[in-house]
């Protein structure tokens, strides 16, 4: 197969990664009350252990008002709980409730479970490459996100 040809199918590969992934915490939030973008919040929260509410709006790209209101539907949930931020006295955080570390593993574990197993059939070299890949392609989106950020500043 030719270079273009693989490359074509790479990209392919990877929007169609991003729309199961999509589909994926959509099924998980209807299990748990919650939306897309509220599952995302929590993979965030996930991934750093606690963020401020100023942080998630910065990650997100919502609002404030609509990462107050995020905010609010998850601890309605049960699953964040607000906490003093203890580098800012009249901030908070948010982290994961017990219920949320108890609940979203199991949700998850099947799929993690099958994601080490295909990853376990690669070299370590071909690891370092799709790791090298990934990361590369994380840095694109946040600068196709902050484009478009711009792009609404300068179009309200």
């Amino acid at each position: 197969m030719r270079k273009r040809d693989l490359i074509q199918k790479v990209v392919r590969g990877e929007r169609e990664n991003n729309i199961g992934a999509v589909l994926f915490h959509q099924a998980v939030g209807q299990l748990l009350g919650v939306n897309v973008t509220d599952m995302k919040c929590l993979d965030i929260i996930t991934l750093r252990g606690s963020a401020s509410p100023t942080l998630l709006a910065a990650l997100t790209g919502l609002s404030s008002g609509a990462t107050t209101a995020m905010i609010d539907r998850l601890a309605h949930r049960k699953l964040i709980a607000r906490r003093p931020n203890p580098h800012d006295r009249r901030g908070s955080i948010v982290v994961l409730t017990t219920r949320a570390k108890e609940t979203l593993p199991a949700l998850f574990k099947s799929l993690a479970e099958a994601k080490q197993e295909v990853a376990s059939g690669y070299t370590e070299s071909e690891l370092a490459v799709i790791a090298d890949f990934f990361a590369k392609t994380a840095s694109v989106w946040k600068v196709e996100r902050d484009r478009l950020k711009a792009i609404g500043r300068a179009n309200p």
